[in-house]
């Protein structure tokens, strides 16, 4: 007699531990949104730019308030400038082309309709503004600083002979170059939120040269009372205070020109950020 002896159960299956899933991090947006700023070529051109607006327009004002010092023929505007005045005349040039880039980072993903997926990745989206304005923010604060820090030392030294030297040495001059560096990074902000804000890059960029540079002529037609009460708060009046080796009674101290210019950043992103969240892309 044979005995036959069968397993009625086969041995389970290996199970596969489960994928864990993919979390939105703040550190994640952030380096997403590093990424496709740095995958651009226009964020290279315009950095560029940026950064020889700052140096090469301050070696050309040196050149110039050399010469009419050295002819006898100085203007009686250049008279009181200094080697940091002259340095930071390209500020005006370069907060046009950071300011720009940063509408391109945001409003352009509104053009191209990558927005949809970048808010699909990210669906709280308030972190896609946060991140973006950070990011930008931080690259403009460090093209700024590379420009003014390499174009003052240069000027000092075309300009040692005359009225206008100054070196590093001079008291409020680092205080400043760093708040010149600050004011064009927070500019780049100001950019991004309005690139946000407005969904339109030709927009965005005409109420930021607006804001800027319009603005503040426009006022200088009202009552000299007004012009007074108003002209120091305007952001690009309060802005040149931060940088501002001196101020009278007529301009903001460096910090509350820090101060006054902060708010208006923050009013552009709290504009960004409630029509981010209450609009659809």
């Amino acid at each position: 007699m044979s005995t036959i002896t069968a397993t009625d159960s086969a041995a389970p299956a290996p199970v596969k531990p489960a994928r864990p899933p993919y979390k939105v991090t703040g550190r994640r947006v952030v380096r997403s949104e590093w990424a496709k700023l740095w995958s651009l070529r226009s964020t290279w051109i315009t950095l560029g730019l940026g950064l020889l607006f700052l140096i090469a327009f301050g070696l050309i004002a040196a050149a110039h308030y050399k010469s009419s010092y050295g002819s006898g023929h100085l203007r009686s505007d250049d008279a009181n400038s200094t080697a940091l005045d002259i340095s930071l005349f390209g500020t005006n040039f370069a907060q046009l082309a950071l300011g720009v880039l940063g509408v391109l980072v945001t409003a352009g993903e509104y053009s191209t309709g990558m927005i949809r997926s970048t808010l699909a990745a990210v669906p709280r989206r308030l972190p896609v503004l946060w991140s973006k304005a950070l990011v930008f923010g931080v690259v403009a604060f460090g093209v700024a600083l590379v420009g003014v820090f390499v174009a003052f030392p240069i000027v000092s030294g075309i300009v040692s002979d005359t009225p206008a030297a100054l070196t590093f040495s001079h008291s409020g001059v680092v205080r400043s170059l760093l708040g010149a560096g600050l004011y064009l990074g927070l500019v780049g902000v100001i950019g991004t939120a309005l690139g946000a804000l407005l969904r339109s890059v030709a927009g965005g960029i005409s109420v930021l040269v607006a804001t800027f540079m319009l603005v503040p002529g426009l006022i200088s037609l009202l009552p000299s009372s007004w012009q007074d009460d108003i002209s120091p708060y305007l952001p690009s009046n309060a802005g040149g205070s931060m940088f501002a080796l001196t101020h009278d009674s007529t301009t903001l101290s460096p910090t509350a020109g820090l101060l006054v210019f902060l708010g208006w950043t923050a009013l552009a992103l709290a504009g960004a950020a409630y029509r981010l969240v209450r609009t659809d892309a």
